[in-house]
């Protein structure tokens, strides 16, 4: 009796079984209406830990974690597949060692061919947990950059779209420009240039550019929210799709508008320097010439008639004012561009004062001031420029001696600070007011308080200024005081004490 051959259907059936318990990188598994596993892929196994002995019979929801088992999730989702005939979904599922992992799922009907009653569910998971990372990892990659480019302050960098509208704002951005996120997002970026820009076209221009060349880079005036101007540097690079086509701009802008401010101060204070370089050289021209009359009419003294003898007297007296302030020029502009040398060497500042007072002498004297030194004896070193620090006392002289009414007091001081020396000047005059005190050290600053300024008082306001930055060149530091208008005033400097060199015969 010959054997019948197995049925195409029969074929087919187990064809199927072996392909499915072939596959390892899904689980592939049947359940019964119930939800209870009727079968188990060798994908299964590798995936979810279980065995097919130990699995099957059980109740599926043993894939899913606690909480959600509370909620009745895999009972809701059976549900949905029923009405729907297939339900996916993507979340945290359970291993047998409680592991968790991020699955695909998908679950489809099976139903009767004949009846369609239900008799049960396909169910086929996938294991994504290292695209979730990637994608986790994607996400938080850009978040931080997100959140780093929305703390720059100082710069304000957004994107565009291809026709120039605001797609992004950072914080920047917003401080520069003053307009929040959802005040400028879609707007053109031709808002942030002044009328006459947008009619020349600029704008759009900028974006040409930067299609042509790959970037645009420009400076130039741009407009705020509330209608003021600031000076900006644009950079603008176009940004391209995967398959070439333009996705929009990227468009970085920095407010220079106090570098701008700071390079014309100092395009303004170098064309000064150069004025009062030139104006002092040119004073000093006629007078020479001056200075030589004046010399040859002091030889001719019992020559001359009284009345030319007092002409000549007050000649010398504003040539020497005027000698002094042609100086302090030249000075100044020396120093603001650095061309002030100091000829350090060991110097006993008891020798400068009494140089120093020597020099001012006939200056006090004409005033009728009464003059006070009080230098204690031994030798007070330091180390400097003798030249410039007798400068600087007789700065503190004549200032003393300008700014005290005639028949006044000044007392020049020299004390012994632990390992300094100090020197000052103090005065019973016009005094200072306290408002006035911390800018009296700057340059070209004249006190507004005080007696009305004689023709002895004119000056330009660079002594003390002058005087303060030689002594900071030394390394000391210089100090003004005054109780107040009428009460007098004190100017002092404070220099490093050098060591006494002992002689040779010592």
């Amino acid at each position: 009796m010959a054997v019948a051959p197995p049925s195409p259907i029969a074929n087919f059936d187990s064809r199927l079984q072996l392909l499915i318990e072939a596959v390892v990188d899904y689980a592939i598994f049947v359940l019964d209406p119930g939800g209870h596993v009727a079968s188990w892929n060798r994908g299964a196994q590798k995936l979810k830990g279980w065995t097919r002995d130990e699995i099957v019979g059980r109740h599926f929801s043993v894939f899913y974690p606690p909480e959600a088992v509370a909620t009745g999730w895999p009972q809701e989702e059976l549900r949905r597949a029923a009405r729907d005939g297939r339900f996916e979904d993507e979340g945290w599922r359970v291993r047998k060692d409680g592991s968790r992992f991020w699955a695909n799922v998908v679950i489809t009907a099976l139903r009767e061919p004949d009846t369609g009653e239900l008799s049960g569910f396909a169910k086929v998971t996938r294991d994504l947990s290292e695209r979730r990372r990637h994608e986790e990892a994607l996400r938080a990659s850009e978040e931080a950059f997100r959140l780093l480019v929305n703390g720059i302050a100082d710069h304000g960098i957004f994107m565009l779209d291809a026709e120039g509208n605001v797609r992004s704002w950072n914080r920047g951005a917003e401080l520069i420009h003053g307009y929040t996120g959802s005040e400028i997002m879609g707007r053109h970026f031709g808002i942030f240039f002044s009328s006459q820009d947008r009619a020349a076209g600029k704008p759009e221009r900028e974006l040409a550019l930067a299609r042509a060349d790959g970037r645009f880079e420009d400076e130039g005036w741009r407009v705020r929210k509330d209608g003021s101007r600031f000076w900006g540097r644009v950079l603008v690079t176009p940004i391209h799709g995967s398959s070439g086509q333009l996705a929009g701009y990227a468009k970085v802008t920095q407010d220079l508008s106090v570098q701008r401010k700071i390079a014309d101060l100092e395009r303004s204070t170098r064309r000064m320097n150069e004025f009062l370089a030139m104006l002092a050289h040119e004073l000093r021209n006629p007078l020479a010439p001056i200075r030589n009359a004046v010399t040859i009419m002091q030889k001719l003294d019992e020559q001359l008639p009284a009345p030319v003898q007092r002409m000549r007297d007050v000649i010398d007296r504003q040539l020497t004012q005027m000698t002094r302030l042609v100086d302090d020029l030249l000075d100044v502009s020396r120093l603001t561009t650095g061309k002030i040398k100091l000829r350090c060497e060991p110097v006993d500042m008891s020798e400068v004062v009494a140089r120093s007072v020597e020099t001012v002498r006939p200056l006090i004297e004409g005033r009728a001031h009464a003059l006070s030194v009080e230098v204690p004896p031994g030798p007070h070193p330091v180390h400097g420029d003798p030249t410039r620090l007798a400068q600087v006392l007789q700065n503190l002289l004549v200032n003393a001696a300008k700014y005290t009414a005639e028949g006044g007091r000044i007392t020049v001081t020299l004390r012994r600070p632990e390992g300094s020396i100090e020197v000052s000047v103090a005065d019973n005059g016009r005094g200072i007011a306290p408002e006035e005190l911390e800018h009296m050290f700057e340059l070209f600053a004249q006190g507004a308080t005080g007696l009305s300024p004689t023709a002895t008082d004119t000056g330009l306001g660079v002594g003390l200024a002058l005087a303060r930055t030689l002594v900071q060149m030394h390394g000391g530091s210089m100090s003004a005081h005054s109780e107040g208008v009428g009460k007098g005033a004190t100017f002092g400097f404070r220099l490093p004490l050098a060591p006494v060199r002992p002689s040779a015969s010592a």
